[in-house]
């Protein structure tokens, strides 16, 4: 009867999954009945065949239970006092931590993590190799449990010493690069052949230590000087690096260059989208997912991108959903909790927006954006006590940096008793870099508030060399047609509207000066983060003030066939 068993491992190795199940099927029915149908041998592993082609056609619930009868036949055949034939000894069956291992992938795609660690663990210390090891480490990453993942990811590399995603993810846990480094070496016979290998450490030891200044000068070198020229992942790490420290600019000009070269890129892709939605740059955005991968093919950085469009374009409700898809697939995805939590400070659900913004901190306590959205959140709900809390802390969190310094002020600023202080601390951001927008925007406005016309004028027009900006002429405009200097006010008007025909504020202006009005309204002064060059990435990317309403018509044909795919999921 060994025939039966022949044909199911024939359709098995031909990859007939589906044909296989149904097969399997029967025969094992057949099998409690007629004990000679299959030999102990050939039970157990049309149990596993059975399994794993279950696993193939995406059914993973039941091939977990299709896993654990295997396990549970093997189990009892060592229980009996001996095997129908010496041949069949059941100790030669298939080792049990690789049916465990698949047992854990099922609870992986399942999203079940704790069950997957708990399947795992059950497999004794002596007996895990690195396979084990290495899903052990990522899933006590993901639950916070750093001292396991440590251990774990250790014990990859003294296996595997050239395992670079368990170096990185030591990296990431705090480990000193000089670790790393010894671990790698202890092991690994062909480091003469890699000459970029110590800075390949190096520049990952710096970025997950927030030293990003010499992360950045590390991965250009790499980029630049050495066999890694225009690596995709050098240059992801790149942009993440510049974009961890503030730079927007080259985080932007960086991650093109990525996506540039790989149109499927993942990681990196939901910081392109953020930088892309701030610049308001939409008719990029829609080109970053390409129309060829299926909706099963996703990662959450693909999510998080088309979310992004979506939010640009003022589609909230459907970019939250988008944004839950990703936060699903990767609960501790700071860029989706980020998202999310902008999307629903935009929707006026500030207690909601609360919630992922503290998520997004715990989980990444030195990004700037949660600490910039929960201080945006409670301003919103008039609670300046927390929001000045939250300022604080990111001071002492973050260093004190331009974006820290200024987060901070623009909160002091909204007590009159504490406007003095936020002016000093607004004039140290810019001591620190004088081309800091936010920050100029801000103190300008202390400025004339404080009637010191001069001084902001002084400002404003330095900037206007330094770096000229549609805000910074529109601000220079008002500020002189206050002191009735009309010409200049015009000019810086007219240029103005060159940059963004659509500034509703400088076509005021101008209209004022037509008609020989000396009304200023000073209300158009932006908080911290909402200018054109601020730094949130999920400011207010499409207000209607700054730009026309989007036209529904272009964006809607771009996602219909995602919403029927969607749909019959």
């Amino acid at each position: 009867m060994s025939g039966l068993f022949d044909q199911i491992k024939l359709l098995f190795d031909q990859q007939l999954y589906s044909n296989v199940v149904a097969l399997a099927n029967l025969v094992l029915s057949v099998s409690e009945q007629k004990t000679d149908t299959l030999t102990v041998t050939n039970k157990f592993q049309t149990y596993v065949y059975y399994g794993d082609s279950l696993f193939h056609l995406g059914q993973y619930r039941k091939a977990e239970g299709m896993y654990r009868k295997a396990l549970q036949y093997k189990k009892s055949l060592l229980k009996s006092k001996g095997s129908s034939k010496p041949s069949e000894n059941p100790k030669e069956l298939m080792p049990d931590i690789e049916i465990k291992y698949q047992i854990h992938l099922c609870h992986v795609n399942l999203k079940q993590s704790h069950q997957a660690i708990v399947v795992l663990q059950s497999i004794p210390g002596k007996q895990r190799n690195a396979k084990i090891n290495m899903a052990l480490a990522k899933l006590y990453q993901q639950g916070g449990m750093e001292r396991s993942a440590i251990t774990s990811y250790k014990e990859v590399l003294r296996e595997c010493p050239l395992a670079l995603e368990a170096a990185e993810g030591l990296l990431s846990l705090g480990v000193k690069g000089v670790e790393v480094n010894s671990l790698i070496l202890e092991g690994a016979t062909c480091i003469s052949q890699m000459d970029w290998l110590n800075s390949w450490i190096k520049a990952h030891a710096h970025m997950h230590s927030r030293e990003y200044p010499q992360a950045i000068s590390t991965f250009r070198h790499l980029d630049e000087c050495s066999e890694l020229q225009n690596n995709i992942s050098v240059l992801v790490s790149l942009g993440e690096c510049y974009y961890y420290s503030g730079d927007h600019k080259n985080a932007l000009i960086v991650l093109q260059r990525a996506h540039a070269q790989d149109r499927y890129m993942q990681r990196g892709l939901d910081v392109l989208a953020a930088l892309l939605a701030k610049e308001r740059r939409h008719k990029e955005m829609e080109k970053l997912v390409s129309p060829g991968i299926t909706v099963a093919e996703y990662g959450p950085e693909t999510w998080i991108a088309m979310a992004y469009f979506l939010y640009a374009t003022k589609r909230n409700s459907k970019a939250a959903y988008f944004a839950q898809k990703a936060c699903f697939l990767s609960p501790r995805n700071v860029e989706a909790l980020i998202l999310k939590g902008a999307i629903l400070l935009d929707l006026k659900k500030f207690q909601d927006a609360v919630v992922h913004f503290r998520e997004a901190m715990q989980v990444s306590p030195h990004r700037y954006e949660p600490h910039l959205g929960l201080v945006d959140c409670y301003v919103a709900m008039h609670r300046l006590r927390e929001a000045l809390t939250i300022a604080s802390n990111a001071c002492k969190q973050l260093g004190q940096s331009p974006r820290a310094l200024t987060l901070y002020a623009s909160v002091l600023m909204k007590d009159p008793v504490s406007v003095c202080k936020a002016k000093s601390i607004l004039e140290k951001a810019l001591i620190q870099d004088e081309k800091y927008l936010p920050a100029v925007y801000l103190l300008a406005e202390i400025y004339e508030q404080e009637m010191m016309l001069e001084s902001a004028i002084t400002l404003l027009e330095k900037q206007v060399v330094l770096q000229p900006t549609c805000k910074l002429h529109q601000m220079l405009g008002d500020l002189l047609a206050r002191i009735h200097e009309e010409e200049r006010a015009l000019d810086h008007y007219s240029i103005a509207l060159n940059m963004d025909p659509n500034n509703r504020r400088a076509l005021e202006g101008l209209h004022r000066i037509d008609n020989s009005s000396n009304k200023l309204d000073s209300s158009y002064y932006m908080t911290v983060g909402e200018d054109d060059n601020g730094d949130p990435a999920y400011e207010r990317i499409a207000d209607s003030e700054n730009e026309g309403e989007a036209d529904e018509s272009e964006t809607e044909a771009v996602w219909s066939d995602m919403d029927l795919e969607l749909a019959s999921q």
